[in-house]
């Protein structure tokens, strides 16, 4: 026999191997973590994501399963750093190990979250959260001055919201990046700005919803320091519901969606006009009361005087009294009539301020960079125009007219 023959019973068969390596693999690398830069990320009809974790050296093959992947699946791109926490599992037909994700963090998220907290209880302690330093919003503002970005989802709800709700509110947009390194920067010069308006009486700090990194901007001290010194009360209308920035906390009212700011911002006309006819039928019926009581006074004081002894100097009491009864109904008459009259033009303004009317009779508006455009002269032809409909609006881009 030879000596370096080996009895082919002994010698396992590929499949007995990969098992072994499946085994070992599979029971000492689990709920690790793992640093590198995301690569070929593609995400399957069917929901799941796959990708490649690599650095300057290596490469792993990763599969994050579609029940994980709707919650993480904004942070899968090409070229991002990211750590993954997951287990090694051996696909044994292919001989291939891949990583299977249960968990993604963006690299340096961490290190934010713990800035976020630091500034957080700093400011804490230095009073910027409490409650006596927050100014009250105005019951009817007339006009209100925005800080965001013109091209954001965020700024046409509050316009859509502003126009319907209160119509009387002239809007002033100072123009400012919601997110980057500029955006910290311009958010406290539009601060500054709009604090130093005579008539902007309210002001909506706001951005959408987005990722840590992308709300950054109003996380940061300077920008917690501008609203605080701001002299107009200031609304933080940043992110959704469920996101908390340090504006948030700092600024006079926190509001859960930027359309939320607009709502705390202004009151409701259907709201006000209901409240002007209650407040007109209360005032009818007070003037009403109290004729009623004039008069029964005159008739008790016309009684009173009726004397035998003194006959003629009561008809003389009783002619005054008469005049000063129809003086006194003349009197209450016209100043019902006065705030009737008052009441009922107060309220035809209000509903002739109606946005919409004109698109119920069927004209349209025409919007451009988020603003009505009501003169020609400001149209700018290279630019997207929508075209507001009763039922919506409808986009036209010139280059592709």
């Amino acid at each position: 026999m030879d000596l370096f023959e080996t009895p082919q019973q002994n010698i396992p068969k590929v499949s007995e191997l990969t098992q072994r390596i499946k085994v070992l693999l599979e029971q000492h690398f689990t709920n690790i973590s793992v640093l590198g830069e995301l690569s070929n990320v593609k995400k399957s009809s069917n929901g799941h994501i796959y990708c490649t974790l690599k650095d300057s050296e290596a490469q792993l093959p990763c599969v994050m399963w579609r029940t994980q992947a709707q919650r993480y699946a904004s942070l899968f791109e090409d070229g991002k750093e990211v750590i993954l926490r997951g287990s090694i599992q051996v696909y044994k037909p292919q001989g291939k190990y891949q990583l299977i994700i249960d968990e993604v963090e963006a690299v340096g998220v961490g290190k934010l979250q713990m800035e976020f907290e630091r500034l957080k209880k700093k400011l804490a302690a230095e009073g910027l959260f409490d409650a006596s330093h927050k100014k009250p919003l105005p019951r009817f503002p007339t006009k209100i001055g925005v800080v965001s970005s013109r091209t954001t989802a965020a700024f046409q709800d509050i316009i859509s919201t502003l126009s319907t709700r209160w119509p009387l509110a002239e809007i002033s947009l100072y123009h400012a990046s919601v997110q980057g390194e500029r955006a910290a920067g311009e958010i406290c010069e539009a601060l500054e700005f709009l604090g130093k308006s005579n008539d902007i009486q309210v002001i909506i700090v706001s951005r959408g919803g987005g990722s840590l990194e992308d709300l950054w901007p109003f996380n940061e001290e300077s920008v917690a320091r501008a609203i605080y010194s701001c002299p107009i009360p200031v609304i933080s209308g940043v992110g959704h519901e469920i996101d908390f920035s340090i504006s948030d906390f700092v600024a006079d009212q926190r509001a859960a969606t930027p359309t939320q700011a607009a709502v705390l911002a202004t009151p409701n006309r259907d709201d006000v006009l209901a409240g002007l006819d209650e407040y007109a039928e209360r005032l009818h019926r007070r003037l009403e009361q109290r004729w009623n009581q004039a008069k029964q006074r005159v008739d008790y004081l016309a009684k009173s005087y009726a004397l035998q002894k003194v006959q003629e100097r009561l008809h003389i009491s009783t002619m005054k009294v008469r005049n000063n009864r129809q003086s006194i109904e003349h009197y209450l008459s016209q100043r019902v009539q006065q705030n009737r009259t008052n009441f009922t033009n107060l309220k035809h303004r209000l509903e002739r301020l109606n946005p919409n009317e004109a698109l119920e009779k069927g004209y349209t508006r025409v919007w451009q960079d988020g603003q009505w455009i009501r003169h020609l002269e400001v149209l700018k032809p290279e630019s997207v125009v929508e075209i507001e409909f009763k039922q919506g609006r409808k986009r036209f881009n010139p280059e592709t007219s």
